[in-house]
């Protein structure tokens, strides 16, 4: 139960680091990614530790 809660944790902060940096990029640097503004959100939730 303690390792659940380590990983949903880790999996949050890796969530929030994520759409952080992705929130600081420009338009132009998200396009030259692939990734629109409104798909930052979809991509931080993908990523997972």
């Amino acid at each position: 139960m303690f390792g659940t809660v380590v990983q949903k944790y880790n999996n949050w902060v890796s969530y929030r680091r994520t759409m952080d940096e992705l929130s600081r990029l420009s338009n132009r640097e998200l396009s030259d990614l692939g990734i629109s503004r409104s798909d930052i959100e979809f991509v931080a939730r993908r990523n997972k530790v």
